[in-house]
């Protein structure tokens, strides 16, 4: 379809000529001779384009450029005039005009113009279909809320993730840390790279620097064949760094070097290899009371904390809770099967009520458990209340015949409950930490500890 311009213009002869010309261009064109018939024309057509002379009968082109833009807003609006100044320039494009030349004029100029004026409106529409497409099926249609602060984190995400560099994700546990690092790398340049996430609290200290640096073989007891590290194997693509507050203070030189380097050196190697990796970071910790306290370095702190995005806890943007709730029942209905119509509004005001410590990671666990238990299409209120209860604690049968010393019943008993967790969350290890009330490092020893394998229960 031919683009539509409207030309307001009051010199008879000089609009017939303008107008032939741009129909001879290609452009469909229809003709006003003072702003109020303009305005008339949009009240009927959509334009792509304004062409408003100043000097017209009744108001000037400058004075009608609010109307014209309000009764037209896909249009822009491009001024021409005999009495060229540069301050009738400066107030019409105060006004909303995007362009503004002086007659006489040629037509090629005149042309580029347009051209110019058009491109820029198809190069805006094509963002915009890109930014609802992403926001409906890419990268970030999994990050929910509607929130001002939750949009402000979706607009500072899509501004972020083009740029190569390091990025601190801040905020506290369940708020959705690893959802926007998975945005990040998603809308990167990087995105078809690998994307390599490393928990830093999970990984006992003595096998961090393998684990992110690799070894060689006989590098230690046990190191029979060499191995790469995580920055190698995430050559091209993103590194996520998470729970990096827990990173111990003797791995740190080494990590701050790699990420200003951009060298790795593999435990008992001697030749440094090159990376091409962007560092993302995570945490639910004050990194800068942590570098107060000496356990965080502060060159470290700085090198990561380049671009910073900062979660915010559910309980200040609970007008998030009832997306967040219909988000999470579609997901249990399509992955347990069943039918579930949404909260009821007693359930709804319940889940309203909550403050939420755990926050989003909380809401999907919560709504899993009263899913599982519902005996009505919609949740009902009991149903949240029920599943809002401290997990069940079955304590061993502590009986004297049993035998068993305090010091081993506490044993069993942190066991059930371990397994418990794990159990109710099909291993997801974090998850069950929140469950618990623990940090997932915390977890991770216990489990160590008593020979469990997370694996058993997904």
């Amino acid at each position: 379809m031919p683009e539509k311009i409207l030309l307001i213009e009051d010199d008879a002869a000089f609009q017939a000529m303008l107008c032939e010309a741009l129909e001879a261009r290609g452009y469909a064109v229809l003709c006003a001779g003072s702003a109020e018939e303009g305005l008339r024309r949009l009240s009927d057509t959509a334009f792509d384009l304004i062409l408003t002379d100043v000097k017209l009968p009744g108001a000037s082109g400058i004075e009608a450029i609010p109307r014209l833009k309000e009764a037209g807003p896909g249009a822009d609006i491009i001024v021409m005039t005999a009495y060229s100044t540069r301050e009738t320039a400066v107030k019409a494009v105060k006004l909303g005009a995007y362009d503004y030349f002086s007659k006489p004029f040629s037509l090629s100029e005149l042309e580029v113009v347009i051209r110019r004026t058009l491109e820029k409106q198809r190069l805006q529409a094509e963002v915009s279909s890109l930014r609802e497409t992403l926001m409906k099926k890419g990268p970030l249609s999994k990050i929910i809320g509607q929130s001002l602060s939750m949009r402000q984190v979706v607009s500072l995400v899509a501004r972020v993730a083009v740029l190569d560099t390091t990025v601190l994700i801040t905020g506290e546990s369940g708020t959705g840390k690893e959802l926007i690092a998975d945005a990040l790398h998603g809308l990167s340049p990087r995105a078809t790279g690998p994307f390599i996430k490393v928990n830093c609290a999970a990984i006992p200290e003595n096998l961090m620097e393998s684990e992110l640096f690799g070894h060689e073989k006989g590098a230690f007891t046990g190191a029979g064949a060499s191995r790469p590290g995580k920055f190698e194997l995430a050559q091209k693509g993103t590194l996520l760094l998470d729970e990096i507050g827990d990173m111990p203070l003797t791995i740190q030189p080494k990590l701050l070097r790699s990420v200003e380097q951009k060298q790795v050196e593999r435990l008992g190697g001697g030749r440094p290899m090159d990376i091409d990796v962007r560092i993302l970071a995570a945490t639910n910790q004050d990194l800068r009371a942590r570098v107060k306290e000496k356990v965080f370095r502060e060159d470290l702190y700085y090198r990561l904390n380049v671009a910073s995005i900062p979660l915010p806890p559910l309980r200040e943007r609970k007008q998030d809770i009832p997306l967040l709730a219909g988000h999470f029942l579609d997901a249990i209905n399509a992955r347990l099967g069943t039918a579930l119509t949404g909260p009821a509004p007693g359930a709804l005001d319940e889940l309203m009520a909550h403050d939420w410590p755990g926050n989003v990671r909380q809401v999907a666990n919560t709504l899993e458990r009263a899913a599982i238990n519902a005996k009505t299409p919609a949740l009902a209120a009991g149903d949240v209340k029920r599943a809002l209860q401290t997990l069940d604690r079955q304590i061993p049968d502590l009986a004297p015949s049993s035998g068993l010393p305090l010091r081993e019943a506490l044993r069993e008993t942190e066991k059930d409950l371990i397994v418990q967790a794990l159990a109710k969350t099909k291993g997801r290890q974090k998850s069950a930490a929140n469950l618990l009330g623990i940090t997932p490092k915390n977890l991770w020893n216990k489990i160590k500890k008593h020979g469990l394998d997370p694996k058993a229960f997904s």
